[in-house]
């Protein structure tokens, strides 16, 4: 099972404690090594770099997301956890070496452009300083980390009942599809906001 979808299929459904857990496993990592990146970005002298870059950036993948073109891969990796580390795992250590991994999102492929944006923001940040900079990574991480725990948790729901020898509906993977556009479109969309706003900032600032 070298899937994060795949750890559903393992998992009690409807307890307190798992929900803690799945999102505790993602958002604790996230938050710290966003917070670690905030705290490094922020004392480093890139905030003006950062402030045109993100301006190109948003505009760019902004409109490429909003207009569906196919553009520039967002960047990213693609390296993923090897299957070695999960051959007899249990559940609970398949949920904490994914949230691990995936929860601050660094080390693995991220399918929208937005993830790119948030280390120039955070970088950004350090204009009001270091502490600025670390409690926006932390916010974050925080969000980062969380989004991917109620994914998680909602695969839990929809695959619930497959698990219990229920077939799923046969426009399961068409209503995926287009979450994924839509999802892709509002990406976008909070780019162009942030490329606007980048804007802004940068008159003012300079």
């Amino acid at each position: 099972m070298n899937s994060a979808a795949s750890l559903a299929a393992g998992l009690p459904v409807g307890r307190l404690s798992v929900r803690c857990l799945v999102v505790a496993a993602y958002a604790v990592p996230a938050v710290l090594a966003w917070a670690l990146a905030g705290g490094l970005l922020g004392l480093l002298p890139l905030a003006p770099v950062c402030l045109g870059l993100a301006i190109l950036y948003g505009l760019y993948y902004g409109i490429t997301e909003v207009r569906g073109m196919r553009g520039l891969p967002a960047p990213g990796r693609r390296w993923q956890v090897p299957q070695t580390m999960m051959i007899d795992a249990s559940p609970s250590r398949r949920v904490v070496v994914w949230g691990s991994v995936l929860g601050p999102g660094f080390l693995t492929r991220n399918p929208y452009a937005g993830f790119g944006m948030l280390p120039l923001v955070v970088a950004i940040a350090g204009l009001a300083g270091p502490w600025a900079a670390v409690a926006l990574g932390a916010c974050a991480g925080l969000a980062h980390g969380g989004a991917r725990a109620v994914a998680l948790l909602g695969d839990l729901r929809v695959t619930a009942p497959a698990v219990a020898g229920v077939p799923s509906a046969p426009s399961a993977q068409l209503d995926l599809l287009l979450k994924a556009v839509y999802a892709r479109r509002l990406d976008g969309a909070v780019l162009l906001v942030i490329a606007v706003t980048a804007a802004a900032l940068a008159v003012s600032y300079f």
